[in-house]
């Protein structure tokens, strides 16, 4: 978390997923009766845009864009700005959609075989 962003950073099978369906969900759960879900849609937009309704994180992708950034190896993220009709830092969300590579070091305990591969080397 940092601010007014929103950091999503899809594994292999979930970019594989939103190019085949147009859509990826997660959900994280509090306990039995409260759960936040966060989707990822492709579909008619002419810039990224973020929408938070019944504890939903909705980011929705334009068609092309998205669809050139899941099928690309060279395309690593996503990045946009947007803005509100607020005064202040309150006027805007940053936005990244990022693919999740492979860490350089080892994480104990953490399931990175879904990941992609690392184009990095070393640090």
């Amino acid at each position: 978390m940092s601010g007014n962003s929103i950091r999503l950073r899809l594994s292999q099978s979930e970019v594989a997923k939103f190019f085949e369906h147009g859509e990826v969900s997660e959900v994280v759960r509090f306990g039995a009766d409260a759960a936040l879900t966060y989707t990822l849609k492709r579909g008619a937009a002419t810039e990224i845009q973020a929408n938070f309704q019944q504890n939903e994180i909705t980011l929705l992708v334009p068609t092309d864009l998205g669809n050139t950034w899941a099928n690309s190896e060279q395309e690593i993220g996503l990045e946009h700005i947007c803005r509100f009709a607020t005064d202040g830092d309150g006027g805007m969300l940053r936005i990244l959609i990022e693919k999740d590579f492979k860490c350089l070091a080892n994480r104990p305990g953490e399931d990175e075989s879904d990941n992609f591969p690392n184009p990095n080397l070393s640090c």
